[in-house]
C-alpha cells in the first residue's frame, strides 16, 4: 500500500511532528529518498512517501500569518500532486488543524489542490476542538466551506473517544481510535525507578506525620522535584503550575521545587512568566531550564517526584508529555480537560479543574504520598507503548483498501 503522507516533521520540534517522525521512520521512512527507495517493503506493507509540509520555522511562528506560507502551501501541494503520478500513490495522509484560523485556511488550499488527485483520503486528528470551534466561532459562510472541502473523508483516526466529535462532525465514513504512543524510555522501571519512588514517598510521610527520627532531614530529603515538560505558556498550565506550587510551600515541611523544560510561546509569555516567579520570591523554588536534549529529558523524569500539566490549551489531543510521565511511572498533577481523563486511571486523585492554582496546591500534597507510580507504569504497557501504536495505525490505514469491519483497536486487557 502506498501512503502521500502530508506532515511535517521536527524542526520544530511538538508532539505532532514527533509523531510523524516516528511513523515514517518505522513505516520504512521516506521512498522518495533514494536509501529507502530499493529497501524491501516493512512488515505492514506501507510505503510512505513524504512531502514535508513545515510552515513554521520556531514554536513562535507556528500559527503566524506570513505571505511566504502560502508560497510554501502551494509548493508542497504540487509535491503531493507530483508523487501521486510519478510514484502511483493513490492515498493522502493528512492531519487537519485545530481550530484556529490561519490553520484551517491552510487546510482549505490543500484540500482544495490536492484532494480531487487523490483516490482515498485518510485524516489523523492528532488536535482537537475543530468541531465545537467551528460551531461557536465562525461565520455559517467558513462551516460551510469546511465542510465542503473536508467532509466525507474515506477515514478519521483519532487519539481519543473524545476526539471523536471533530471526525463526526465532517461526516467521515469511518472512524478509529488509536491512542498515541512512545517508545518505552525506561524499560528497568521495576527495578531502578519503582523502589526509589517508594522509598521517597515513606520518608516524606514521616516527615508530614512528625515522626521524631525526620526532624534533622536533610533538605534534599525534604524536596519533592515538580516537573514541567511542554511549550511553557498560559494556556499550557506554566503560570498555574508556578502558583501552585508557591501556594504548596506555604506552610508545609516539604519544599516543592518546579522544574520547567520547554520553549517559551512568546516573548511576551516569557517576560511575564519571569516577573511572576520575582514577584512571588520564587528565584530557589522556579528553575526554567529551556529546550534540553531528549537524554536530559529522560534523565528529569527519572529524578522527578511529580508531574504538574494544568493545560487549558484549546486544541490539546492526546499530550505526549503525559504519556511520557506515565512510562516514567511519575505521579502527576494535571486538568480534567480534553481527552486527558480517558489517559487516566479511573477517579485518579491528580485531576483538577482548569485556572485552578488552588487545586494544583491541594493536589501536589495529596500526590506526593500516593503510591501510584506502578498502576500508571501498567497504564502505558496496556495502552501507549509504540507498538501497540503503530500496529494500530497500520491496521487502520489498510482497513480504507478493504470491505471488512472497523478494526477493533481497543486497549488490551489487563494482566492477571
Amino acid at each position: 500500500m502506498k501512503l502521500l503522507v502530508f506532515a511535517h516533521v521536527p524542526p520544530p520540534y511538538h508532539g505532532q511532528s514527533y509523531a510523524m517522525k516516528l511513523m515514517l521512520d518505522n513505516f520504512g521512512g521516506d521512498r522518495r529518498k533514494s536509501k529507502f527507495r530499493k529497501q524491501p517493503p516493512n512488515q505492514f506493507g506501507i510505503e510512505c512517501y513524504h512531502v514535508n509540509a513545515r510552515f513554521s520555522r520556531t514554536l513562535e511562528d507556528i500559527g503566524e500569518v506570513r505571505v511566504g506560507k502560502i508560497l510554501l502551501i502551494l509548493f508542497y501541494c504540487l509535491q503531493a500532486v507530483w508523487c501521486r503520478f510519478r510514484y502511483g500513490v493513490d492515498n493522502l495522509f493528512y492531519v487537519p488543524a485545530p481550530g484556529k484560523p490561519v490553520a484551517l485556511y491552510r487546510d482549505w488550499l490543500v484540500m482544495l489542490v490536492c484532494r480531487p488527485f487523490f483516490k482515498r483520503i485518510i485524516f489523523n486528528w492528532r488536535a482537537a476542538g475543530l468541531a465545537k470551534w467551528l460551531e461557536t466561532a465562525v461565520s455559517i459562510h467558513t462551516r460551510s466551506f469546511t465542510y465542503r472541502l473536508m467532509r466525507d473523508a474515506d477515514l478519521s483516526i483519532v487519539l481519543s473517544n473524545f476526539n471523536r466529535h471533530d471526525a463526526e462532525k465532517l461526516t467521515a465514513r469511518r472512524t478509529v481510535v488509536v491512542a498515541g504512543g512512545i517508545p518505552d524510555p525506561c524499560p528497568q522501571f521495576e527495578t531502578d525507578i519503582l523502589p526509589h519512588r517508594r522509598e521517597r514517598i515513606a520518608g516524606w510521610k514521616k516527615i508530614l506525620s512528625g515522626d521524631p527520627a525526620m526532624r534533622d532531614a536533610s533538605d534534599s530529603d525534604k524536596t519533592v522535584n515538580v516537573l514541567y515538560v511542554a511549550l511553557v505558556s498560559r494556556q499550557k498550565g506554566a503560570f498555574d503550575a508556578v502558583e501552585g506550587v508557591a501556594l504548596a510551600n506555604e506552610n508545609c515541611p516539604l519544599r516543592f521545587r518546579l522544574i520547567i523544560i520547554g520553549g517559551f510561546a512568546s516573548k511576551a509569555e516569557a517576560t511575564e512568566l519571569q516577573e511572576l516567579i520575582r514577584r512571588r520570591g520564587l528565584q530557589d523554588a522556579v528553575e526554567i531550564l529551556g529546550f534540553v536534549s531528549n537524554e536530559r529529558k529522560d534523565q528529569a523524569l527519572r529524578d522527578a517526584d511529580l508531574f504538574c500539566f494544568p493545560t487549558y490549551y484549546l486544541a490539546e489531543g492526546q499530550p505526549a508529555n503525559l504519556i511520557e510521565a506515565l512510562a516514567f511511572g511519575l505521579p502527576m498533577v494535571t486538568t480534567r480537560w480534553r481527552s486527558i481523563p480517558e489517559m487516566l486511571p479511573p477517579d485518579y486523585p491528580g485531576l483538577v479543574d482548569p485556572k485552578s492554582p488552588e487545586q494544583i496546591a491541594q493536589a501536589l500534597l495529596r500526590m506526593v504520598t500516593s503510591d501510584v507510580a506502578a498502576t500508571l507504569r501498567e497504564t502505558f504497557v496496556r495502552q501507549f507503548t509504540f507498538e501497540r501504536h503503530l500496529a494500530g495505525m497500520a491496521e487502520a490505514i489498510h482497513s480504507v483498501e478493504t470491505a471488512g469491519p472497523t478494526p477493533s483497536l481497543q486497549p488490551a486487557p489487563r494482566a492477571c
